[in-house]
């Protein structure tokens, strides 16, 4: 199993059921990583929609990538608090290229305030349907939809700003870092 390397960049990519690219993060900074998990933050980087649409993420975001859980999570930080984004999706590879999953629609936003919406239901079903997803695979997918509602409620790392700043300081300190090594 390959791991990326903390404080190097690397593309974060998305791809549907059917082997369709979805979505492409150019720069992801690795804060850490090892067989579980992938702690990357995205400041100001380029993502690149299937139908070739580009847009620049407006905040930094601490994401977290696991290799054990059909869910990502992405904590945008914001002036008005942490907005939690997560993603149901398989588990999380790295193959020297790009951190990758295979999105499966359904989507979870967590509001500062605690309260949450689940996204993207009519897309699952219809994606259901037309991709042949396997009756395993939505259990699979339910049962992880309801394990990431727990964690959120408890407040399991990552969802709690203590965690969430911890990465994001860190990350501050590897960037400056590198980016005095560069100016040297």
């Amino acid at each position: 199993m390959l791991i990326p390397a903390s404080g190097k960049e690397i593309y974060i990519q998305s791809f549907k059921h059917n082997g369709d690219l979805h979505r492409t993060w150019c720069k992801g900074f690795v804060v850490e990583a090892d067989e579980k998990h992938t702690v990357a933050v995205t400041n100001k980087a380029w993502v690149i929609e299937a139908d070739g649409r580009r847009w620049l993420t407006r905040e930094p975001a601490v994401c977290f990538f696991y290799s054990d859980r059909w869910y990502n999570v992405i904590s945008m930080i914001r002036k008005t608090g942490i907005y939690y984004y997560c993603n149901i999706a398989s588990p999380s590879i790295y193959d020297g290229e790009a951190l990758k999953n295979i999105d499966y629609d359904l989507d979870v936003k967590l509001y500062p305030d605690w309260s949450y919406q689940i996204l993207d239901g009519n897309e699952y079903e219809l994606h259901a349907g037309q991709m042949q997803y396997p009756a395993r695979l939505m259990r699979v997918v339910d049962d992880q939809l309801q394990r990431l509602l727990k964690a959120m409620e408890a407040e399991e790392d990552p969802f709690n700003s203590t965690c969430i700043e911890h990465y994001y300081a860190l990350y501050r300190s590897m960037d400056a870092s590198r980016k005095s090594r560069e100016n040297s």
